[in-house]
Formats: structure tokens, C-alpha cells, sequence
């Protein structure tokens, strides 16, 4: 089976190509504006890997990703806190600093540092943090098909954009031919060897031909604002998206494998990684929520001092002779939470399942879009041999239905209709062709092969 490197290329040489994709001429669709942007594809590529919002998205949201799993590192770190209070007492009471009643008012000040660190909690935190780790896997991943996304969406766009303006080029030479005809025809009317009918109805023909070339215009047009929209680009802004020169030679036809394919597809889609890596989250989400049956196990310490106004010492003796500390470990071994942790861990459980019938079906779809396109291709083929076949008769109509004409053998109808099968046959062999080297290149996007940052077509 063939490699997919280059694949994007084909897309493009078709437009670039001399192979008699037109049989009416060989005239070039109107330059743009001067004033306009020079947007070639590697500058489309470029802005599109910077500015697309699902791209950025995808970013923030492994950036969200990133930052869950230093939460889930530092929580294996002890905390420290200092903490401070102060108060005033009137009136008798008893002073546990000085160890008897007074009967004045007192201040006191206590203040202290503790820490904590967590020995044991039935392996949580480590479910936890390698919960989190997957999650930051599946954003990258997520990451990445939204980046092979974009970058195909452009590499269509510019597709479809050549595609119309070759379809422009069809109706305007259509368009020259039909006016040339008209001309011919009056000389005809003049000289009186034809009816003036005849040059009525080419007329009418005319206008219609003219109207054709409008619309195709206008799909031109509409094909750069998809550009536009997929770039992000000013709506206000002129833009001339320039394809690249690659050369006049057509791509040979790709010949694929469908069992190699999806095998290709399973091995390499990003997306497939990221299902299969929330999936992996989501088991160690169910670990984290059954460990809270464990015992726990933490080890503390502390450091405090204070003072007060009811001692005759000074500040500094107060806070060195009531200095002290403690260290500890303390164990919580749960005996009832009210059923707790079993709800959280039969809810963690479910999502996990659910996690995992939303691999399978993705791994359906998957399998479905490497099918589709894989059929869609070998029916490209097929259409393209049928366009190429109709081409060649339409030719061979047209230039006897013409020469029948001019002899006076063949009606002003009979050499339309020639025509009108001609340029259906000339713009059938577009479509053909682009499309066949447009599913071409659904394949190395279904099967997870397009390098976004390897993008060339020139």
C-alpha cells in the first residue's frame, strides 16, 4: 500500500495541472485585487495552528490538565501554617499562663507553627495523581487531532477554492466559445444561410452561458470566506489565497487496504488514545474512591509560644520560657460514613463503564469513517474513468456536430446540445478529479497520519 506522505500534495496538483481537464481552452480565472492579502497555504497553515479557537481550547484545557497534576504532586508535600491569636480578659478568671486567678484585665497574645503530612490513606493520592497524569495524556492527545483537524480543514478549503476556480475557468471559456458562435451565427443570419431564429436562440444561450459564469463567481468567492472563517481573518479584509506551484504531473491513484487501514487507524488516532486514556483516568478514579475504607495515617508537629500582660517578665523571657512543641502521629480508621465511600465508589465504577462504551463506540465510528472513505475512493476511481470517457466523446461531438453545422447537415439545437454535454463532461472531470485526490487525503486524516507540522504542497 502506498505511503501517505505527500498525500495533501496530490490535492493540489490536480489544480496546477495541464492534463485536459478542460477540453473548451486554457484560460486562467481573474486575478485578485492588488490591494489584497497574499495568504499562500504554509501562511494559511500558520495562522490557523495560531489562532483557531478550537485549537486554543484545546491548549487551555491542557493547561487545565497540566495544573492537576501539580495539585496532585504537592499534596503529597506537608503543609505549614503559622497561626497567631490574641485576647483580652476582664474581670477573675484564671490564668493558665501564670497558673492562678487575677482579677484584672488581661492580655495575651499565642502564637504558633504546625505541620502535617499524610503517611498513608489507603494509596488515594496515588490513585489520584495517576488519575490526573492520564488526564494531562488525554489532553495532549486531544491536542493534537484538534491540530490535524484544523490543518485539514484548510488544506479543503483551499481544495474546494481551486476546485470553483477551475469550474470558473469552464464557464468562461464555455462563455468565449458561445460568443464566437453567436458571431459566426449573424455572419451566417447576413449572408442569409441561416435563419434569424437560429441567432435568436444562440443569444438566448448566451445569457444563460453568462449567467452560469455569475454563479460560479460567486462560489468562488464563497469559497474563500470558508478560508476565511476557518483562518479567522478580518471579514472586512481583501485576501488573495494563493495555491502553491507544484508542477503538472498527476499523482498515480493510491491503492489501499481497508484491513490495513483500520489497523491504521486503531494504531494512530489521537483521539482513540485520548478515549483509552480517560478510560485508564477513570479506573484509577475508582482506586481513589474505595481507598477512603482504609485507615489513615498522618504525622504532625507544632511549635508555639505566648505572652501575656499579667506576667511581671518581659516580652522576650515570656517567649523563650513558654516555648514549646509537640510531634505526633494519629491514625482515623473509618468504621461509619454513612455509606459514603460506597456511593462514591459504585458512581466512580459507572463512570468508568461509561468511559469505556464511549471507546467502543468511537472505535465504531472510527471503523464506519476509514469504510466510508475507503468506498467513497474506489467510487472516485470509477467516476473518474466514466468523466475521463465522457470527455472524449463530448469532444469528438462537438468538433462534428460544429463541422456538420457549418455545411448546413446539423441544427443550431443539435450543435447546443453537443456543446452543453461538452462543458458537463468538461466540468464533471473536475469533480472527478478532486475528488478522488480529496478522498485520498481523508485518508491519511481518518487514519491519524497527517503531520500538521509537516504540511507541504508546493
Amino acid at each position: 500500500m502506498s505511503t501517505y506522505k505527500g498525500i495533501l500534495t496530490a490535492a493540489l496538483v490536480v489544480a496546477m495541472g495541464t492534463g485536459g481537464v478542460r477540453a473548451i481552452g486554457a484560460q486562467q480565472p481573474p486575478a485578485q485585487s492588488p490591494s489584497g492579502k497574499t495568504v499562500t497555504f504554509s501562511d494559511a497553515i500558520r495562522i490557523a495552528l495560531e489562532q483557531s479557537t478550537a485549537i486554543r481550547q484545546a491548549k487551555n484545557t491542557a493547561a487545565l490538565n497540566s495544573a492537576a497534576v501539580t495539585q496532585q504532586k504537592l499534596a503529597f508535600l506537608p503543609n505549614l501554617s503559622l497561626s497567631t491569636n490574641t485576647a483580652q480578659d476582664y474581670g477573675r478568671n484564671f490564668n493558665q499562663n501564670e497558673g492562678r486567678i487575677v482579677d484584672q484585665t488581661t492580655n495575651t497574645m499565642n502564637a504558633g507553627l504546625s505541620s502535617s503530612v499524610t503517611l498513608f490513606d489507603g494509596l488515594k493520592n496515588v490513585a489520584s495523581l495517576k488519575s490526573a497524569k492520564l488526564g494531562e495524556q488525554a489532553g495532549e492527545q486531544d491536542l493534537a487531532r484538534a491540530k490535524q483537524t484544523v490543518v485539514f480543514t484548510v488544506a479543503s478549503n483551499f481544495l474546494s477554492l481551486v476546485s470553483q476556480q477551475e469550474q470558473l475557468s469552464v464557464q468562461q471559456e464555455n462563455l468565449a466559445a458561445q460568443e464566437a458562435l453567436e458571431k459566426q451565427i449573424d455572419q451566417f443570419v447576413k449572408a442569409g444561410s441561416r435563419p434569424v431564429s437560429d441567432l435568436y436562440q444562440q443569444q438566448a444561450t448566451v445569457a444563460s452561458v453568462r449567467a452560469s459564469v455569475v454563479t460560479t463567481r460567486n462560489a468562488v468567492e464563497l469559497a474563500k470566506v470558508d478560508l476565511v472563517q476557518t483562518l479567522q481573518l478580518d471579514p472586512r479584509g481583501t485576501y488573495d489565497f494563493q495555491a502553491p506551484s507544484v508542477g503538472s504531473t498527476i499523482p498515480a491513484d493510491a491503492h489501499f487496504n481497508l484491513d490495513s487501514l483500520l489497523d491504521r487507524a486503531f494504531a494512530q488516532r489521537a483521539d482513540l488514545d485520548a478515549q483509552a486514556s480517560r478510560v485508564d483516568a477513570a479506573q484509577q478514579d475508582v482506586k481513589a474512591a474505595s481507598a477512603s475504607k482504609w485507615p489513615s495515617i498522618s504525622l504532625s508537629a507544632g511549635y508555639n509560644s505566648g505572652v501575656s500582660s499579667a506576667s511581671d517578665v518581659s516580652f522576650l523571657d515570656q517567649l523563650n520560657q513558654r516555648r514549646g512543641g509537640s510531634i505526633g502521629i494519629g491514625v482515623s480508621i473509618p468504621l461509619f460514613d454513612r455509606g459514603n465511600t460506597q456511593v462514591a465508589t459504585e458512581r466512580a465504577q459507572i463512570q468508568a463503564e461509561n468511559a469505556r462504551l464511549t471507546l467502543a463506540s468511537q472505535r465504531q465510528q472510527v471503523a464506519l469513517e476509514v469504510r466510508r472513505a475507503y468506498l467513497e475512493y474506489q467510487a472516485s476511481r470509477e467516476q473518474l474513468a466514466a468523466a475521463q470517457a465522457q470527455q472524449r466523446a463530448a469532444e469528438l461531438a462537438v468538433s462534428t456536430t460544429q463541422q456538420r453545422y457549418q455545411v448546413g447537415a446539423a441544427t443550431l439545437v443539435e450543435l447546443s446540445q453537443a456543446r452543453a454535454t461538452q462543458v458537463q463532461a468538461a466540468s464533471a472531470l473536475v469533480n472527478a478529479r478532486y475528488n478522488l485526490v480529496f478522498q485520498q487525503a481523508l485518508m491519511s486524516y481518518y487514519t491519524g497520519e497527517l503531520d500538521p507540522q509537516h504540511v507541504t504542497l508546493g
